[in-house]
C-alpha cells in the first residue's frame, strides 16, 4: 500500500467509513474512491459488478452495513440479514473478480457466542450459540468472514477482518428508537433536558458491561493494519485460522455507569429510570485485544473524552 494506491471505502458517509476516511486523509492517503448508497446500491450486484471493473479498486474497505441496537435488531430481523448478506457478498466476489488482492471487512464482537469466556478472543468464533437479539446481523457478519477467508484459500488473496467492539464517535446515528446505546443516550438525555422532564426510562437493567471503542481509533487501527498486510499479518492468510482481529480498549463498563457520565456531560439531572421488563443483551463481551496489542497498536481515547466530542457532534447534528 501506498499513498497512490487506489482505495474504494465503502460506506463513507456513514460513522466507520466517515472515521476511516478521515484516518486515511491523515496519514497520506488520498486517492480514495467514495461514492454515496445513491450512486451505488451494493445491494444490486450487477451495479456493483459494473462499478469494480469501471473504477478498478486496488484496495477495499467495506464499511457500509445495516446496523442499530437492540430494537432495530428485533424489530428488522429479516432486514438486517438480508441487506448485509448482498452488500458484503456482492463486494466481496466483485472485488475478487476484479483483482482486488488487499480487502478489509469490517465485522462485530456480536458474532462471538454469548456463553464466551471473557475476554474474548477469536478462537471463540462458532464456539456456541449467539445472543438471540442479533442473531440475524451476526449470521450475516460470520458469513462474511467465512468468505473472506475461503476467497484466501481459493484464490491467494489478502481480505483481512476486523472485529471492532462497540463503537461511537463522529456522524454517529441519533435516534432514541434505533440506535445504539450511547448515541441513544445522549439523543434520549439532550431532549429530556431540553424538555424539562424530571426523568428518562432506558432499557433493561442497566446491570449489562460494555466496552466502547471510539471510532477515530478503530480508523487508525485500520490504517495500521492495512500496512501490515504484506508484512506481520501474514501467519492469518493461512488455511488453519480465519483472517480475523479484535479491535477493542480492553476494559468494560456497566450500561448504569455510562448512562451516570454521558447525564454529567449532556447535564441532564433528572432521574434515570431502568425498564427491566425489555432486554440487556449478554451479561459482558469484553474483547480481547491482545493480538493487535502484540503487534504494537492501542487505543488512545478515553471513554469520557469520546463522550465530549461525540455529545459536541450530536449538538452540531441537531442544530443543522
Amino acid at each position: 500500500m501506498d499513498s497512490v494506491s487506489r482505495i474504494f471505502v465503502a460506506g463513507h458517509n456513514g460513522m466507520v467509513g466517515g472515521a476511516i476516511t478521515r484516518g486515511l486523509r491523515r496519514h497520506g492517503y488520498d486517492n480514495l474512491i467514495l461514492c454515496s448508497r445513491a450512486q451505488l446500491d451494493l445491494t444490486v450486484q450487477s451495479d456493483v459488478n459494473a462499478f469494480f471493473k469501471k473504477l478498478k479498486p486496488e484496495i477495499v474497505i467495506l464499511c457500509a452495513a445495516r446496523v442499530g441496537g437492540i430494537l432495530a435488531n428485533m424489530t428488522l430481523p429479516a432486514s438486517f440479514i438480508a441487506e448485509n448478506m448482498l452488500i458484503q457478498t456482492n463486494t466481496i466476489i466483485a472485488a475478487q473478480q476484479s483483482g482486488v488482492q488487499k480487502f478489509i471487512f469490517m465485522g462485530s464482537s456480536c458474532i462471538y457466542p454469548k456463553g464466551s469466556q471473557l475476554p474474548i478472543n477469536e478462537s471463540a468464533l462458532l464456539s456456541g450459540p449467539l445472543e438471540e437479539t442479533n442473531r440475524p446481523y451476526a449470521i450475516a457478519k460470520i458469513a462474511g468472514i467465512e468468505l473472506c477467508w475461503s476467497m484466501n484459500r481459493q484464490f491467494g488473496t489478502k481480505y483481512f477482518c476486523l472485529m471492532p467492539t462497540n463503537l461511537y464517535g463522529l456522524g454517529d446515528t441519533y435516534n432514541t428508537e434505533m440506535s445504539h446505546v450511547l448515541p441513544a443516550m445522549i439523543c434520549k438525555m439532550t431532549s429530556a433536558k431540553r424538555e424539562g422532564a424530571k426523568s428518562v426510562t432506558l432499557w433493561g437493567s442497566g446491570w449489562a458491561r460494555r466496552e466502547f471503542l471510539y471510532s477515530e481509533d478503530l480508523a487508525e487501527a485500520c490504517v495500521f493494519l492495512l500496512r501490515e498486510l504484506d508484512g506481520r499479518l501474514g501467519e492469518y492468510f493461512s488455511s488453519e485460522q480465519p483472517p480475523l482481529i479484535n479491535v477493542g480498549v480492553g476494559k468494560e463498563i456497566s450500561i448504569r455507569d455510562l448512562a451516570a457520565q454521558v447525564a454529567q456531560i449532556v447535564d441532564f439531572q433528572g432521574e434515570i429510570l431502568w425498564d427491566e421488563t425489555k432486554p440487556d443483551g449478554v451479561a459482558s463481551k469484553l474483547l480481547s485485544s491482545q493480538r493487535l496489542e502484540q503487534l504494537g497498536w492501542k487505543a488512545k481515547t478515553e471513554l469520557k473524552d469520546g463522550i465530549k466530542l461525540a455529545y459536541q457532534d450530536y449538538c452540531n447534528f441537531d442544530n443543522n
